[in-house]
């Protein structure tokens, strides 16, 4: 594991998510903007409560859910995190892989927060009807047999 060095305003971001819980979830306010921008390949949303009942929902679906940081680099007032996220859900493990990309206020809170990760292979096909269908036309597309 590579250590994470300090980037400023990202440490923040970086200890609420790695803490993120029912009982934390209230802490949004002191590291995001109240119009927050934040952006997954399930949601899009403008506001810091919309941003935060999709993590309230995440939270309900997946109780256990944690991120790890492992990696992140800066620019100016950009920031990309690259994060593994553990959860069960339904019964089962998941592991969910991706990069976010975020944009710093003037005061050092995330006013964007947009999630890079793929949902066709870490979570859609991993559904029982809806894999089957998926996996069969990834395999088409690929030429694979």
């Amino acid at each position: 594991m590579i250590a994470i060095r300090s980037v400023g305003p990202a440490d923040s971001y970086i200890k609420f998510y790695e803490a993120l819980s029912h009982e934390s979830i209230d802490k949004i306010v002191d590291v995001a903007t109240p119009d927050i921008h934040f952006c997954d390949p399930f949601s899009d949303v403008t506001g810091i409560e919309a941003y935060k009942n999709i993590l309230v929902r995440m939270l309900k679906t997946m109780p256990d859910a944690k991120f790890k940081i492992s990696h992140q680099a800066v620019d100016g007032d950009t920031c990309f995190l690259r994060w593994r996220m553990d959860a069960t859900f339904r019964g089962a493990q998941w592991v969910i892989q991706g990069m976010s990309e975020l944009k710093f206020a003037p005061d050092g809170k995330v006013c964007e927060h947009i999630d890079h990760w793929d949902a066709g292979s870490q979570f859609y096909e991993r559904l029982p009807l809806l894999g089957v269908i998926l996996r069969f036309l990834k395999r088409r597309v690929s030429g694979a047999h």
